[in-house]
Order: C-alpha cells, then sequence, then structure tokens
C-alpha cells in the first residue's frame, strides 16, 4: 500500500499559517529594531528630509516660474518694441532679461530669458555674449530650439568664424526637419560652406534643399546659387 507523501510546508505558508512561528518572527524583527534603532530612525528621517525637501522644490520652483514670468512681461513687451537695452537691463522699476536669469535662474521663464538674451545681443552686435546666453538655452520646443543653434551659428558667422558656424547650422538641421525652417538653415549652412571655400559640401546643402524640401520657398534661390557653385565644386 502506497504510504502518503509528506507535503513540506514553504517558510512563507507556514509564516502565515502557524500564529506562533509569526509571533517568533515578529519578536525578532522588534529585537532588531530595538537594537539598530538609532541608524533606523535615522534612514527614517533622512528618506523623510529628501522626499519633504524634493516636494517643497517641485512646489517652490512652480510658484517662483510663475512669479517669474509675471515679471518677465514688460521686458517681452521692450522686445517686441525692438528696445533692446531695456528688455536686457530693465528700467530700475521692472526687471530686464538679465535680472530674471540673476533672479529666477531654476525656472522655465529664465530659460527662455536666456534665448531672448542671445538675440537681444545679436541685434546690438555682441556676438560672444549673443553665443554665451544662446548656448544656456535648452528648449522643449523643437522648432524654438534649432532656431537657438541657427542663431549661434549667425553669431559666429558675424565673427568670422565659419567652421563653428557650420557646427550649429548642421545642428539646426539635423533637430527635426521640418519643411519651413530647415532649408533656411541648410542655406546659412551652404553659405558658411562656401566662405570656408568647401564648395563640394555647399553644393551637397543645396542639393539637400532641392531633392528633400522642393515644396520650400528656397527652392528657386537653391537651385540658382548651386549653379553658381557647382563649376568650383568640380575643380
Amino acid at each position: 500500500m502506497a504510504t502518503k507523501k509528506k507535503i513540506k510546508k514553504k517558510p512563507e505558508r507556514e509564516l502565515l499559517e502557524n500564529p506562533e512561528v509569526l509571533a517568533e518572527k515578529l519578536s525578532n524583527t522588534e529585537q532588531w529594531i530595538e537594537e539598530h534603532k538609532n541608524p533606523v530612525f535615522s534612514m527614517l528621517a533622512v528618506i523623510v528630509l529628501v522626499i519633504g525637501g524634493v516636494l517643497f522644490y517641485r512646489y517652490y520652483n512652480a510658484n517662483q516660474n510663475n512669479l517669474a514670468q509675471s515679471e518677465m512681461f514688460q521686458a517681452q513687451y521692450w522686445f517686441e518694441a525692438d528696445s533692446l537695452n531695456l528688455a536686457l537691463n530693465g528700467d530700475g522699476n521692472n526687471y530686464g532679461f538679465l535680472e530674471i536669469i540673476d533672479n529666477y535662474g531654476s525656472t522655465k521663464a529664465a530659460n527662455l530669458a536666456h534665448f531672448y538674451a542671445g538675440v537681444c545681443y545679436i541685434k546690438n552686435g555682441d556676438f560672444d555674449s549673443a553665443i554665451e546666453y544662446l548656448s544656456e538655452f535648452d528648449a522643449d520646443d523643437k522648432l524654438v530650439q534649432a532656431r537657438a543653434y541657427a542663431l549661434i551659428g549667425d553669431a559666429y558667422m558675424e565673427k568670422g568664424e565659419f567652421d563653428n558656424a557650420v557646427t550649429f547650422y548642421n545642428r539646426a538641421v539635423d533637430h527635426h526637419p521640418n519643411e519651413f525652417f530647415t532649408p533656411q538653415y541648410l542655406m546659412k549652412e551652404a553659405l558658411a560652406y562656401e566662405r570656408l571655400e568647401n564648395f563640394e559640401r555647399a553644393v551637397a546643402s543645396y542639393d539637400e534643399i532641392i531633392n528633400k524640401f522642393s515644396k520650400s520657398a528656397e527652392i528657386q534661390n537653391a537651385r540658382k546659387q548651386r549653379a553658381r557653385i557647382a563649376g568650383k565644386a568640380s575643380k
């Protein structure tokens, strides 16, 4: 006659089914906590502080961003009116973009102020400052970030640093290409290559417009400029 095989209980099942085992485990846990209560409570306190700090920072940063956006309204108005020095530096009563950056540095508004400040400096002919502020700008918006890269390229073009200009125009071209803006950046890229007398690469930039963006406003000019330098590229 076959004998019943005794089924061995798993430890976790025994823990659930046997009150004595459960009581022993709880007693051991309480004893361990009692013996190590100082480091345990210190660790818990650190965790609470970290979580509280993160929540407070998010709340504080959101409030600061709202305040910065309201403070920046006048600077944006001056920017639209082409009052660039006021837009940058304020009037003593209202902040300019530079004060927004200094006072609200970690906010989205301050990040946007870097873009505005860079454009102001380009228009004022201070290309080094333009590069500095635009390089600090980091946008979630795909079109605006590409625009910032192109503006840095423009600043380097004005400085006669055509290699650097090519680098940033190329970033603008590659950053989420689109029918409207990308051909503009390719035209700028081609011109920078021409300044470097790299006519083969300039032709390639014009070809990209012709082949990929045939409906763009730049198509006719791209064909014209390509024809103009094609002979130089073949030499």
